[in-house]
């Protein structure tokens, strides 16, 4: 095994909680050194973005098919409305004095590691000149860091439809090892993973499609982005860079001419990273994973991935009854025609469920056809690699499903694999009513309330939902495959299934939440892992929030700043 590897597989194993040891993290919050959530680069220009209320248009499950929005041109406002619906404020939260920003993107721990950046040629509006712009959230603004030579921009991107403009994505692990310690690397690829799938499904709204180019290597991303320079505990680690361009374009190749990164090193970078911290606590094995992990150019790696199967459509219940409070057997999710950005702002993330509200059938198979890949279906076909997450369901409260244990499998060609590693005792029954097309099974009956609790580090909320599940990732294969750098893009892969049922969870009318707090190994044990072929990398749990009455919401911006676009 290469010593990468060999790393790895190591950071995964010591950073497992255990009924009897969690991962090694702060005994308790140093709030003095709480990490500033809002990176600046103090010195360079800022260019003010469009503050768009949301519309009704596109419809909510149209938006996630390809060919269903008509394509809108790169203009200042379109570009705004494509950061506004992904990486932007949702809103303000007060809590008596203390007051802190919810974002479009979820996050673990609502820490916000992970940074966002644009590269484009000239755009009516927005600029004249090719640039690099560092994303600022909170003042909904572009921070321009270099500026390029059109030429420049023309050879770059001569392999990629046009037009094009590139959204990048950094990590400061530092705001996640804050609070979490050692595991902090895991959540920040979670992060890393609902933002692209925010950034895929907010250029879907407008007939956009976005593209993950893979095959650059980690050195030639921190260049494109302008990150190249050390920064001490507060380093933005490059994570990946997206092709975004018109749905129903298309080319010969997906890939940025290599011979023309190397000039980005010679630009005249502007602005200084604002320091985070006044001061840091150093966790070294978070640094060597990241080193590890650290992926070199490749040539057209996943071009023979297997396509999936058609899509998948499952029609959304009839009938809405009172809302979210509503017990079994009525249903929140109804036929009213639901807006795409009605669910992206109002989206947040349960600190709390009732323990009483259930879904019907059809809205559980709907949910879970969502998180299915197909060819034209967003926010999957942003990843260049078949699926290799499936679902570990808990059904506590689903109208006509009996409670137990089920399993979702997102690849039917994976099944026979992972069922030779479960328990044989297993049923492996379809459910009653499950669509053709759902590798959905029913694997033992039984209420499972308490032992969703208990794999998820005894947190009610896994109980209290409809359901709960964990995301089992085909782990070791593709990591011997690969190599090294494609463990964070298993971590990716399942930020991107988590947002989908962030949103499900709203189209439905109750409410989801990520929870990356389990124990590793007993969550294995329950379903008859012994090996590293596949390991649980992410839970989540669904249902009807309980608001806590003393928080008062905000809105996101109260105030429109001037555009600068000099």
């Amino acid at each position: 095994m290469p010593d990468t590897l060999t790393q790895v597989i190591a950071y995964h194993q010591a950073t497992k909680h255990d009924f009897h040891a969690y991962a090694r993290a702060p005994r308790q919050m140093d709030w003095a050194t709480q990490p500033n959530p809002f990176r600046r680069y103090e010195g360079a220009p800022l260019i003010a973005l469009d503050h768009i209320p949301p519309s009704r248009e596109p419809l909510y499950d149209a938006a996630f098919v390809a060919g269903q929005v008509p394509p809108q041109p790169f203009t200042h406002r379109t570009v705004s409305q494509l950061f506004s619906d992904s990486l932007a404020l949702s809103a303000w939260k007060q809590a008596g004095d203390a007051s802190w920003a919810l974002r479009i993107n979820p996050s673990s721990g609502n820490l916000h590691p992970t940074e966002g950046y644009v590269v484009c040629g000239p755009i009516a509006g927005l600029c004249t000149t090719p640039m690099v712009c560092h994303y600022a959230p909170a003042e909904h603004a572009l921070e321009r860091r270099a500026e390029f030579p059109v030429g420049t921009w023309q050879a770059l991107t001569n392999g990629l439809p046009q037009p094009v403009l590139l959204i990048g994505l950094t990590s400061v692990h530092w705001r996640e090892a804050w609070k979490y310690g050692e595991r902090a690397y895991r959540y920040c690829q979670h992060d890393a993973g609902h933002a692209i799938a925010a950034v895929t499904l907010a250029a879907a709204a407008l007939g956009w499609h976005a593209t993950l180019l893979d095959d650059l290597g980690t050195e030639s991303v921190a260049g494109l982005l302008g990150v190249v320079h050390p920064q001490g505990a507060e380093v933005e680690e490059p994570d990946c860079v997206l092709a975004v361009y018109p749905q129903g374009t298309s080319c010969r190749t997906l890939a940025l001419a290599s011979d023309m990164l190397a000039t980005f090193a010679t630009l005249p970078w502007q602005g200084k990273p604002n320091a985070l911290s006044q001061r840091h606590v150093e966790w070294p094995i978070i640094e060597e994973v990241a080193a590890a992990t650290k992926k070199p150019p490749t040539d057209s790696v996943f071009r023979t991935s297997r396509p999936m199967g058609p899509l998948l459509a499952v029609g959304r219940c009839a009938t809405r009854e009172n809302g979210l409070a509503a017990p079994l057997p009525s249903d929140a999710a109804g036929s009213a025609p639901i807006s795409l950005r009605q669910m992206i702002y109002q989206r947040r993330s349960a600190v709390a469920l009732d323990g009483r509200t259930g879904i019907t059938r059809t809205t559980l198979y709907q949910l879970l056809a969502k998180t299915l890949a197909g060819p034209g279906q967003f926010p999957f076909n942003t990843l260049p690699w078949t699926p290799l997450i499936h679902l570990a369901l808990f059904i506590h409260r689903v109208q006509d499903i009996d409670p137990g244990i089920y399993f979702l499998v997102r690849d039917p060609a994976q099944t026979a694999a992972i069922r030779a590693e479960m328990k044989p005792d297993f049923a492996w029954e379809k459910p009653e009513a499950c669509p053709e097309g759902l590798e959905l099974y029913r694997l033992q009956t039984g209420d499972a309330r308490e032992l969703a609790e208990q794999v998820s580090c005894h947190q009610a909320i896994a109980a209290d939902g409809c359901l709960s599940l964990g995301m089992i990732a085909d782990f070791e294969r593709p990591l011997q495959q690969h190599g090294a750098w494609f463990y964070p893009r298993l971590f990716w892969e399942s930020g991107v299934v988590g947002q989908v049922l962030y949103l499900e969870a709203e189209a439905a009318g109750i409410r989801g939440t990520g929870i990356g707090c389990f124990f590793d190994d007993p969550m294995h044990a329950v379903l008859g892992l012994k090996t590293l072929r596949y390991q649980s990398l992410y839970h989540f749990t669904i249902g009807a929030p309980v608001d806590d009455p003393r928080l008062r919401t905000l809105p996101p911006y109260s105030t429109v700043p001037n555009r600068d676009v000099s």
